[in-house]
């Protein structure tokens, strides 16, 4: 009879953990460690049947140390800066950089803005990043879900088997982290989240900058690659007075406002030049575009917002929109667009119960569903929520110069009792109807 290496002193408890996903540190177990003049690499996978490091000093064969599916290997080096792992499973072999070797990607000032709800530039931190990280070309992932027992990276680039990536939790701050390296845009992804509850979930990203075209709902790395041409445009809008200038704004929903042929639904460059020429021979100033953020359902017609820093897939990518907005700009025609603060759908795979608890929606049912549209309200008295939308807003200004943003449903967020019978709202702490928390962000959004 054969018996499999027990982990070190104290490390047990730890593969179990591993194998469950909800290990909250698995770079502590993983990747390298420094022993003496030798470094310890350890690797994981639950259906390997062996494991190699490759190094520049040569291969060495790992060893299974524990049933999970974790093997151990000691190189004769005191510094493992780059190193591959070859895997090999019953029917398949592939060889990889390993994800468990780098530092975090999320800084210490970056959690401390995230927890005090004032990091106005959340998309940098969060979601899918490409960069270069310890000499490496790959993409960063990070999602905040404070209440998860556990959380791990699904993709294209582990062939969506939702055990082998496990993400780390970057203490009190809520955060999930992981770098793969070598891996760019147009990699699609979810996250494995296990629940406060137990619950297993799979999840779209908050943060995803592009997604899939409905009714696919995987998210998608991106890179921004567009090179844009309307400073002039910029330039002016600085130097006007907006409150002083004419406006007449034409509203429009790009998915039925014209079709091509076969009714088949026009592209974000194919629009432009037509919206353009359209605004201009009927003398408006500006367009105002239904929203474009990703939505699930097309009947809506954008004000169900599932993926809110991801311009819809349904009429390209997000540079083709970079391209629609630039385009009207250099004809002398401004872009607003509708924007969604106010409520979102229920969707299991995206913000509902995200982490298994109430987590963007208000925890209670009187001020965290929307009875008319079936619907969850936002928690805006919680500062990551507020950080959220506000961070939002100015993503859309930044990344893609919208001139401004139309709100959509502000009396529901003003009032408890909107569209809510005598026994089915709360008041707020004075007794009133007004939602007081609601009614800060929106002040801390136009601030």
């Amino acid at each position: 009879m054969t018996t499999t290496p027990a982990l070190p002193s104290g490390r047990a408890g730890e593969s179990r953990r591993l194998a469950d996903g909800v290990h909250s540190d698995p770079h502590s177990l993983l990747g390298v460690h420094p022993d003496g003049r030798a470094t310890v690499v350890r690797a994981f996978h639950p259906d390997a049947i062996s494991v190699d490091v490759a190094y520049p000093g040569g291969v060495v064969a790992m060893k299974r140390i524990d049933n999970a599916g974790i093997f151990e290997a000691v190189v004769p080096e005191a510094q493992l800066p780059g190193y591959r792992l070859r895997y090999r499973t019953g029917d398949s072999e592939w060889e990889v950089d390993d994800p468990y070797r780098f530092l975090p990607t999320v800084g210490d000032i970056d959690l401390h803005l995230i927890g005090e709800g004032t990091h106005y530039r959340l998309w940098e931190p969060l979601g899918a990043r490409v960069i270069d990280h310890q000499g490496v070309r790959g993409t960063a992932f990070a999602v905040w879900a404070p209440n998860a027992r556990g959380v791990s990276l699904v993709s294209d680039a582990n062939g969506w088997d939702d055990r082998t990536q496990p993400m780390r939790s970057l203490g009190a701050s809520g955060v999930w982290e992981i770098f793969i390296p070598h891996v760019g845009a147009g990699l699609r992804y979810k996250f494995r989240v296990i629940g406060a509850d137990g619950t297993v979930m799979l999840k779209a990203d908050p943060m995803a900058r592009a997604a899939e075209s409905p009714p696919a709902t995987a998210s998608i790395v991106t890179e921004p690659a567009y090179t844009w041409a309307d400073g002039d445009w910029v330039a002016g809008r600085r130097a006007s007075d907006p409150v002083a200038s004419p406006v007449s704004i034409y509203e429009m929903h790009l998915g039925s406002w014209r079709r091509g042929a076969d009714d088949a639904v026009l592209s974000y460059r194919q629009l432009a030049p037509q919206v353009a020429d359209h605004c201009l021979e009927m003398g408006f100033t500006h367009v105002e575009l239904l929203p474009i953020a990703e939505h699930p359902f097309g009947g809506s017609w954008g004000y169900q917002v599932s993926s809110y820093y991801a311009p819809t897939a349904r009429f390209g990518s997000p540079d083709d929109l970079r391209w629609f907005v630039d385009h009207l700009h250099q004809r002398g025609i401004g872009v607003l667009v509708d924007w969604v603060p106010a409520h979102f759908p229920r969707d299991e795979w995206a913000l509902a119960r995200f982490d298994g608890t109430a987590l963007y929606e208000h925890a209670d049912p009187r001020r965290g569903t929307q009875p008319d549209w079936g619907t969850l309200v936002f928690n805006f008295g919680r500062n990551e929520v507020r950080n959220f939308l506000v961070a939002n807003a100015l993503f859309w200004v930044e990344e893609f110069h919208i001139d401004g943003l139309r709100v959509d449903a502000v009396a529901s967020m003003l009032y408890l009792d909107y569209s809510r019978k005598a026994g089915e709202w709360m008041p707020n702490q004075h007794g009133g109807r007004e939602n007081l928390e609601a009614i800060a962000f929106l002040r801390e959004f136009n601030e």
